[in-house]
């Protein structure tokens, strides 16, 4: 499925916080989006996934404009995977994962053997399947942040949109998700904090800055050390990795205000 934004604008009580961002991403694509905290990745992404109202321009699905669809059509095309969750629910993990099956039921109709199915493949992908009877509650984070992914892979969404999901990842989680989701066939928008992440797994990244898109292309066009320190206030230095790809190394904040952190004995 294909994504477009044209001339998007979205504030928050008369604050602008995504400012005429204009961006396609193509059916099948993994593409990252970046951007220092408050650059309005989360914003742009909630937009995108139809649960924000622009203030102005216009969100595409494969050319239909969203504004036209249903949230029980947009479910039905689109997931969107939140940064954190609430750990308070008393549901069992595969109710929550189960979630994802919504807007396939009938309101008054339960699961059927083909949403158990499904629920339990999104699951297996995950790593989660010895969990699937455990409250909700009991996991960890980085367990709950798998779960989310499970309930939206349980969408069976043409795409994934996801915000910040590494967070809560050990490095094996965060290098299993990010393999799942480029050898996906879903076109895939994802936001992510590790720049060296984003340049191994993403096809292309737009950078954010102040509401703002101010690159976007191939990670070694959109990594580059003037940028980085323009945009995240870093002096970095950029290297080609074991595998061929872009790895950031950083070396101080540009800011000589930030204190430097003292070892404490």
């Amino acid at each position: 499925m294909r994504i477009t934004a044209d001339d998007l604008s979205w504030s928050v009580g008369g604050t602008p916080v995504v400012r005429e961002v204009t961006v396609a991403v193509a059916p099948g694509e993994t593409v990252g989006l970046l951007g220092p905290n408050g650059s309005g990745k989360s914003s742009l992404l909630r937009c995108l996934a139809g649960l924000r109202v622009p203030d102005a321009g216009t969100v595409r699905y494969d050319g239909a404009p969203v504004a036209d669809w249903s949230p029980r059509r947009i479910a039905r095309h689109v997931a969107f995977v939140a940064q954190d969750s609430a750990a308070d629910s008393d549901l069992r993990v595969a109710d929550v994962v189960g979630l994802g099956r919504t807007p396939f039921r009938d309101r008054w109709r339960g699961a059927d053997a083909t949403d158990r199915a499904v629920v339990a493949a999104a699951l297996e992908v995950v790593g989660l399947t010895e969990r699937a009877d455990r409250p909700w509650k009991a996991l960890s984070g980085g367990e709950r942040q798998r779960a989310h992914i499970a309930r939206a892979l349980a969408q069976q969404p043409y795409a994934l949109l996801l915000d910040e999901p590494t967070n809560h990842l050990d490095v094996k989680h965060q290098l299993a998700l990010m393999e799942l989701l480029t050898g996906t066939e879903r076109t895939v928008l994802i936001a992510l904090h590790d720049l060296s992440l984003a340049a191994r797994y993403c096809d292309r990244l737009l950078l954010l800055h102040h509401g703002r898109l101010v690159a976007a292309g191939t990670p070694e066009a959109v990594l580059t050390t003037d940028r980085l320190a323009e945009v995240f206030e870093v002096d970095a230095e950029l290297t080609t990795g074991a595998l061929g790809h872009p790895t950031v190394g950083y070396r101080r904040p540009l800011d000589p205000a930030l204190p430097i952190p003292r070892p404490t004995r």
